[in-house]
């Protein structure tokens, strides 16, 4: 995920939420401003905006990312 100002509270939001749901650290921003917003699953890209996923901004995209994730690591 990019860190560039405008995006790093987006960043920290989404981690926060997905700590709070998932116990393991739910990831790393990137070092540099990239325009990327991407959540990987052991290596799987689960969320992309640039790939036309957007923001995880509404309750519905989270519920969406969410369940992703725990498909993600069912498979292992």
């Amino acid at each position: 995920m990019a860190l560039a100002s405008g995006y790093k509270s987006k960043y920290l939001q989404l981690k926060k939420k997905l700590e709070d749901e998932f116990p393991r650290p739910a990831g790393t921003g990137t070092p540099q401003a990239t325009g990327f917003f991407d959540v990987m699953v052991a290596g799987k890209l689960i969320h992309s905006k640039k790939k036309g996923d957007g923001y995880v901004d509404t309750e519905n995209k989270f519920l969406k990312l969410v369940a992703a994730i725990k498909a993600a690591l069912a498979q292992g």
